[in-house]
């Protein structure tokens, strides 16, 4: 981001920060312990993200109507989240306002992948499948935001190193 390469969706960052912190609280609310801490560090690292870019000379993406849609979408979606107070319901619409604020970034990495970092989802994913493999109750609220993370970066990922592989294939 400081070379100006990397350029993060400001709206992205800013709910993909606000879904998984506020999921992070439902989720210790509702007795989910250590298996949490992957959905803390997916809501904090797009925070430091999303201020570090007002820092940055070109440092962020240029936002468009989609954009603006996505991000309206997504703050509906929490808003529904918040005012639910059924644990399973919850995590849906979490997950659903994670969806909608990561569309502008799907399509950003498939249409110009050069300009997302890998290592973010890279780590992002590990973290996440660790949070898995350490989960004893295997209650829907402890496992489906991590699983909905991994296949959301992994979507990211295939979208930054498609001409890789297609250069190899």
């Amino acid at each position: 981001m400081v070379k100006g390469e990397t350029k993060p969706n400001r709206i992205s960052f800013l709910l993909w920060s606000l879904a998984p912190l506020i999921g992070v609280a439902i989720a210790i609310s509702d007795g989910v312990g250590l298996p949490a801490l992957p959905i803390f560090m997916a809501g904090f690292n797009p925070l430091i993200i999303f201020i570090a870019s007002f820092f940055t000379k070109n440092g962020y993406w240029k936002l468009t109507a989609l954009d603006y849609f996505c991000g309206a979408l997504s703050v509906v979606a929490l808003i529904v989240w918040l005012s639910v107070h059924a644990p399973v319901v919850a995590i849906t619409f979490a997950i659903a306002s994670d969806l909608f604020a990561g569309i502008p970034t799907v399509i950003k990495s498939w249409k110009n992948p050069l300009s997302e970092s890998p290592l973010l989802y890279i780590l992002s994913t590990i973290g996440n499948i660790v949070g898995l493999l350490i989960i004893n109750d295997w209650m829907f609220v402890a496992y489906a935001f991590s699983g909905y993370l991994i296949i959301m970066n992994s979507i990211i990922l295939l979208g930054i190193y498609q001409r890789k592989f297609l250069k190899k294939a």
